[in-house]
């Protein structure tokens, strides 16, 4: 089963405190090159082989093949859906980012595994970021592919995880300052 909480960070630190709680997956998002991204994924997959947790590797399909992750997550603006299942081919957890319900289909169609979609709320995680879609944006993707993990991401804390529909959600810097504490609050606001 695909976990209800992604875990997205730069920070071996993070991972080693947010794993072994419960079910997570973690995603290695690095922005400055390959060559970090696939060091930090391969310390971060002995930490997440060990506890049982699924890592991903943001944008990077190249890094999560040669380190041997779980999976990939690709935006709007990186390589298609359907050419990252050509390459990485049919078991790799392929994740794809979408704001509607059109470009959710879509994605499906295409050989994603699960979505990514938002910002569900303002966050300052990430700069250049689209207006936020909110509870009724989430809901309208849910609803546009059924039995297909939708992650809310932007914004997330505990108390907004508890409002958003759809499986699950992914946490950047709700997490950063006490990734195990956070973790745990998440995951219990998650079973409910």
């Amino acid at each position: 089963m695909f976990p209800r909480l992604q875990i997205v960070t730069d920070s071996l630190d993070v991972v080693r405190g947010a794993v072994g709680h419960g079910p997570v997956a973690i995603q290695v998002r690095v922005k400055t090159s390959d060559r970090l991204a696939y060091e930090l994924t391969v310390a971060a997959l002995e930490v997440c082989r060990s506890a049982g947790a699924l890592c991903l590797v943001d944008d990077r399909v190249g890094v999560a093949l040669a380190a041997g992750a779980d999976g990939v997550h690709v935006g709007a603006e990186d390589l298609p859906v359907e050419a990252v299942r050509r390459v990485v081919g049919p078991t790799m957890i392929v994740g794809a980012t979408c704001r509607n319900p059109v470009a959710a289909r879509a994605a499906v169609a295409e050989g994603a595994s699960y979505l990514g979609v938002g910002p569900a709320f303002a966050t300052s995680s990430k700069d250049g970021l689209p207006p936020p879609l909110g509870a009724a944006g989430i809901g309208a993707v849910v609803d546009a592919v059924p039995g297909t993990p939708v992650i809310a991401i932007g914004g997330i804390t505990a108390s907004r995880a508890a409002e958003l529909p759809g499986y699950g959600v992914a946490a950047i810097s709700a997490i950063a300052a006490d990734p195990a504490g956070a973790t745990i609050e998440l995951l219990k606001v998650l079973a409910r």
